[in-house]
């Protein structure tokens, strides 16, 4: 074996190839192949891409299936804390063993062929997944769709969350550009599962070209919300299959995350449709089950109570839209203060923008230890409505010089800069009241640093 635990693997694997994303399917087809691996499995396969909601999708088709006594594997990404998070089966990441034997497998398959980080991940997931003999498989695409390694799969049912400006550096900067790569996941004769009510031209063209089965939010499925109460609880999903009626509210924050397991349940009912016999369970009793049983880190996640701390790995415009509405939704007596870190390569000014309004005070703070991180400096240039007389230098010598030190500075009465995020929860909660609260965003590896800083600190 090359290697003898995972995080030699890994760290070699960063470096295999010259880029960290290098979109293509030429060498994971080629390694698939040359592994003995078909791109179909002997059970269902759902492949979920978007924009936004990817996550919460495969958290809800996973507890349904777990909830009904399937086995199911799935394979997200980015991970949080652990890489086995991306790897899933019945629900519980994978060995450190099983993964190192997977690239083992993999790596004495590909000759000389560079695949990236990702591809490796990929091809793992997917060599792993065809020894557990599962019932239901689970793929998230990890960027874009057609082009993305997770395509060399053939998805029985193709998920779209949505369709929304993220990317744009590999998708392209308009919604009809990136509908198109999003597309490139479904299959010739299958069923789309389209969460987005409004989906750009280049997306219901791709499906009709390729003859798919077109189920539309809104038209083909919807969330129908008891108005009779006054209590968000208590919702139905209705189908052409029919009504699913008193459900509960998903473990999951916010409203949205109904339409999320809505895409889930029309999913879960083409499939009981085509008479599969592990398929055949009573659908309504595991879909209230798995409400309840959702487990999904960084969505709008409380952390803690006093004051109330939230995390969220919120980094496009349309996502800070739903942050913004989550924070509007819950009333705070105090201020709402925001530790804000970025990667570079995001619509940093149309991410802050969107929540601006919701937030008293900033802490913003850089990512500059991750390869496409953006310092504060960068950051803080894209700051809405804050930043001080510009014909001044937007900091001073002493600011630059308390960075240096990796110490924090006030720039403002609300603007606070740090050059790291661990410092960042540091200088907040020294600061906050009990009848404030916190709201950390911007990227996975944002949250990912705090919720270890805080982890640190109560334990």
């Amino acid at each position: 074996m090359r290697f003898k635990n995972l995080n030699d693997w890994l760290t070699w694997q960063e470096s295999l190839n010259p880029k960290e994303i290098d979109l293509g399917l030429d060498r994971v087809s080629k390694v698939l192949k040359k592994a003995g691996l078909s791109n179909t499995f002997d059970c269902p396969l759902i492949t979920v891409a978007g924009t936004n909601g990817k996550g919460s999708v495969v958290a809800i088709l996973e507890a349904i299936a777990k909830a009904a006594g399937l086995k199911v594997c799935s394979y997200t990404s980015p991970h949080i804390f652990q890489y086995n998070e991306r790897v899933k089966i019945d629900g519980l990441p994978v060995s450190d063993t099983e993964l190192c034997e997977a690239f083992e497998r993999l790596d004495q398959a590909r000759g000389d062929t560079a695949l990236t980080y990702f591809e490796f991940g990929t091809l793992a997931a997917i060599d792993l997944f065809f020894k557990q003999q599962p019932d239901l498989v689970i793929l998230e695409v990890g960027l874009g769709g057609r082009l993305d390694a997770v395509n060399v799969m053939d998805a029985d049912i193709s998920i779209l969350t949505s369709v929304a400006i993220d990317h744009v550096d590999w998708l392209g900067d308009n919604r009809e550009s990136i509908g198109f790569e999003k597309a490139g996941i479904f299959r010739h004769g299958n069923t789309v599962v389209c969460g987005d009510k409004e989906p750009p031209t280049s997306v219901v063209e791709e499906a009709r070209n390729k003859q798919c089965e077109f189920l539309l939010a809104g038209r083909d499925y919807k969330v129908i919300t008891d108005l009779s109460n006054d209590s968000t609880d208590g919702w139905s999903f209705e189908s052409g299959y029919g009504v699913i009626s008193d459900l509960p509210q998903p473990n999951l924050l916010g409203e949205f995350q109904k339409h999320n397991a809505a895409m889930a349940f029309m999913a879960i009912q083409k499939l009981q449709s085509k008479g599969l016999g592990a398929f055949q369970f009573d659908l309504s009793g595991a879909l209230k089950s798995a409400l309840t049983e959702i487990n999904l880190s960084g969505r709008f996640q409380q952390l803690r109570s006093d004051p109330e701390i939230f995390v969220d790995v919120a980094h496009n415009p349309q996502a800070a839209l739903a942050l913004s509405s989550q924070l509007s939704e819950r009333q705070v007596k105090g201020k709402t203060w925001a530790i804000v870190a970025m990667l570079a390569d995001k619509d940093i000014k149309g991410v802050l923008g969107n929540v601006a309004t919701e937030i008293d005070v900033w802490c913003l703070s850089g990512l500059d230890e991750i390869s496409r991180g953006l310092s504060v400096s960068g950051l803080l240039e894209q700051l809405p409505g804050e930043l001080p007389n510009p014909e001044e230098p937007i900091m001073s010598e002493q600011n630059r010089h308390d960075l240096a030190l990796n110490q924090c500075t006030m720039l403002t009465d609300t603007v606070l800069l740090t050059n790291t995020v661990e410092k960042a929860c540091e200088w907040v909660l020294s600061k906050v009241d009990s009848s404030d609260r916190v709201i950390i965003f911007g990227s996975f590896y944002t949250i990912a640093e705090a919720m270890k800083k805080l982890s640190d600190i109560d334990s």
